[in-house]
Parts: C-alpha cells; structure tokens; sequence
C-alpha cells in the first residue's frame, strides 16, 4: 500500500482535481478510452465492409475481446497483487498499439484477412485484462478512500465522453477515410496514454510478492468476494447484466447497418447520441449519491439500464430510429452510475493487499459472462433475427436487478466509513 503521506499530498494538491497525478492518470485513461471507442465501430464496419463479415463472424470480435478473461482474469489479479500497476498500465497500452498497429499496414499491403483481425483482436483482449485489474488497483494507491466515490466518477466521465465522440468519429472516419486510417488512430490513442502514465511522479513501492502457490491467491481473493453478502450481490448482478448486455452488443452494428439500413457514417452518429447520457450522469453521479445514498443510486440504476434498454428492440427506419437514442440515453446514464457506485464500494471494501485478486476475481465474473452472451447472441440474430435478440437481451438485463433488491443493500443507503476503511 502506498504511503499515506504521499496519498495526502496527492489529495491536497487539489480537493477537486485529486491532485495531479491523479490527473495524468484521468488524462492516459482519457485517451485510451476514446481509442477503444473508435474501434469499437471501426473493426466490426471493417469485418462487414472489407471482408464480407456475416452477423455471426462479427460477433466473435465481442467473443474474442472478451474470452481472454476466462483465460487470465484470475492468474492476473494475484499477479498484480505482487507488481507495481503502472508498468503493467504501461506495457498493456504499447502492446495494444502495436497489435493494432498491425492491421492497418496488412491491409495497405492486401494482406488483411479474417483471421488476423481475430488474431489482433485476441491479444488486444488479453493486454486488456492487464490494463483493466491494474487500473482499478492503481487509483485506491493515488487518492484516499472516501474520494474513491469522485476518483471513479471522473474516470467514469472518460468513458462517457468516449462514448459519444468515438463511434461518431469512428463512423466518419470508416466512411471517409477508410477503416485502416481510424484503426492508426485508435493505435496512436494507446501510445500518447502510456506517455501520460510514464509522467505520473507518486512512487509506487516495490510489491511484496507472497510466498504462497498461485491458486491459494487466486482462492483467496474468491473467498472474498463470495463470502461478502454485498460484494456478492455486486458480482452475481453484474455477470447477469454483462451477459445480456453482450447479446446485445455484439449484434448492435450489424443490426443499425443491415437491418436498419444506416451508413457508416449514420451508425457512427446514432452510436454516439445514446452516450450523452452517460456523460451527464458522469457529472451527476457523485451529487446523486450523496444526496439519496450510494446503496440507493445503485439499486435504481440497475432497475433504470434495463428499462432503458427496453426501447432499443423498438428501433426502426426513419423516426423511428429515435428509439435506438432514448434507449441508449436512459441505459446510459444508469450504466455509468451503477459502475461508479459499485466499483467504489468494492475498492472502500477490500483490503489493500486483496485490491488487485478482488478486481480480477469482479472482472472474470463480469467478462467471463460476455463471450457466452456475444456468442449466443450471434447465434440467435442469425437464426431468431436481431431484433427478437434485443428483446431477450432487454428482458434479461431488468430480470438481473433481482441479486441487488433482494441483498442487504436494500436496507442501506450508505457504506459506513469505519466499515469501508480497512488495512
């Protein structure tokens, strides 16, 4: 655990902006969200328009972004138990570019085929992992915990930002400029994040590595998060939502371009209107809490994502398009406040020298679900159709409220501090 003076000092250098290395560290996360964004239109339109990707074919990208967890997730977390989180911030962010980096100079050279993507796709997946239990590690080391709350709102705001402006550029860019051009982009993203991590100035103290066998870590970490009724609660829930969410996610371009009719561009743009409201609630999410409760946020935002994601299967062309918007404007917003309150009461929760094992054990159980759901949801597009899928995957995120209504958090409206701060 970091020293508490160099934390103090980090939260004084100023009380809104958590100090500034906390502020590199919003920066480099900035960066790298926007890029991921960018991709996340740019590689399915590249499937469907370069290399003829039928609605199946596209949803194993979502398949193999994901599987790495099932993998990885857990060695991961025990690993960086024992390191120190920005060098592997920092390895996971070159690796991705230069895996990306690879796709558009096959494609220039007429290389380019389904496979390579899906290869590139795959260890991107896998850097991700790294990045992803580093990350959530690496904040409760910058900041104290009872700013927890506003460090994981503001780092939440990157996602949403990235969230709107990505896919609309991504689009545009696709239509524009080709899909090589914008996956150079989304690569470059990942390179000026890692020089921003490399300027953070908090040393971070050599790791102390236990003694013990990786899977008694890896059960260690386990044990945590199955045997706290509220984190348990947290990590049943989400799987669930991730799993539908995947359904729908995997299908969500495929469905805009062919069944719709949009452009590439079109698609960019739609992509983007949704995630505006995830950036107002980014702004919001820490004055919510504090004004009904945490506990109480957390529960009707569940209940709201999947309400919002109700409107979604109603989309259709012409005005109708307007519901694919709405949908993604209400899920949005309570997507992201949902995540800030569940990732803060984890972090205030956990033992320091548990962060990294719980945060993987939280994202294996999160995205070890998403493959299943983006596999199925494949497989149900193609064979139901893709509208009936997004009704399913709809239904199946509301019915995922049910771990957090029936936990004790609905006795509750805030984590007490003496319970949150722990050694």
């Amino acid at each position: 655990m970091s020293d508490s003076s160099n934390r103090s000092d980090a939260s004084a250098d100023s009380k809104s902006a958590l100090g500034s290395d906390f502020r590199r560290l919003w920066v480099a996360d900035g960066l790298s969200q926007i890029g991921s964004r960018v991709g996340f239109v740019v590689l399915p339109l590249l499937a469907i328009s370069e290399l003829g990707a039928s609605p199946f074919q596209v949803s194993l990208l979502a398949v193999l972004e994901t599987a790495a967890f099932l993998v990885v997730g857990l060695p991961v977390g025990a690993w960086c138990d024992g390191w120190r989180n920005r060098p592997v911030l920092l390895v996971a962010d070159v690796g991705r570019a230069v895996a990306l980096g690879s796709l558009p100079v096959a494609a220039w050279f007429g290389v380019l085929t389904l496979w390579q993507l899906y290869a590139v796709v795959a260890v991107a997946g896998v850097l991700t992992v790294f990045f992803d239990v580093a990350h959530q590690s690496y904040l409760p080391r910058l900041v104290d915990r009872s700013q927890l709350v506003e460090g994981n709102a503001k780092l939440q705001a990157n996602m949403s930002v990235a969230e709107v402006t990505g896919p609309a550029a991504g689009g545009f860019l696709v239509q524009f400029l080709t899909a090589p051009v914008a996956i150079v982009v989304n690569a470059l993203s990942f390179l000026w994040s890692a020089g921003w991590l490399r300027s953070i100035k908090t040393s971070e103290p050599p790791r102390e590595r236990s003694r013990t066998r990786l899977v008694p870590e890896i059960r260690e970490g386990l044990r945590f998060v199955f045997r706290h009724p509220i984190v348990r609660a947290i990590a049943c829930s989400g799987a669930c939502v991730v799993f539908f969410q995947s359904m729908s996610i995997a299908i969500a371009i495929a469905f805009l371009s062919l069944e719709i009719g949009l452009s590439p561009g079109e698609v960019g743009l739609l992509a983007s209107i949704g995630p505006l409201g995830a950036v107002a609630s980014a702004l919001t999410t820490n004055a919510l809490a504090r004004r009904i409760g945490q506990a109480r946020l957390m529960l009707v935002a569940i209940v709201g994502l999947g309400a919002g994601m109700l409107l979604v299967p109603l989309t259709g062309p012409g005005l109708q398009v307007a519901w694919y918007a709405i949908g993604g404007v209400i899920s949005g917003f309570c997507l992201i406040s949902l995540n800030v309150v569940e990732v803060s009461f984890r972090q205030m929760l956990c033992p320091d020298h548990l962060l990294g094992r719980m945060n993987a054990t939280m994202r294996f159980m999160l995205r070890a679900t998403a493959p299943f759901g983006a596999l199925l949801g494949g497989i149900s597009g193609t064979h139901l159709g893709m509208r009936p899928t997004l009704w399913i995957a709809a239904i199946g995120v509301l019915l995922s409220s049910a771990w957090l209504l029936t936990s004790p958090l609905r006795h509750t409206r805030d984590l007490p501090l003496e319970e949150a701060v722990r050694d």
